[in-house]
């Protein structure tokens, strides 16, 4: 299940992970990094986010989807 977007954790992000679906198989490296850059740096407009625990702080894991394909594209 997603999360919302939560400041709290937000200041507490130490690592950032994307998961592509197989769908987007085809991005060659380049459009990937700067896909990932676009939805990171607005992480509370994606469409589906989780908070992960770490032991020094979280993860932020954001899971493509269309609708964040088509908003970053």
């Amino acid at each position: 299940m997603a999360d919302k977007y939560d400041p709290y954790r937000e200041a507490l992000v130490i690592e950032e992970f994307t998961v592509w679906p197989d769908e987007y198989a085809d991005l060659d490296a380049g459009q990937r990094q700067r896909i990932e850059r676009q939805l990171h740096a607005e992480p509370a407009k994606a469409a589906s986010m989780t908070y992960e625990r770490l032991h020094t702080g979280f993860a932020r894991v954001i899971t493509v989807t269309a609708d964040d394909m088509a908003r970053v594209k």
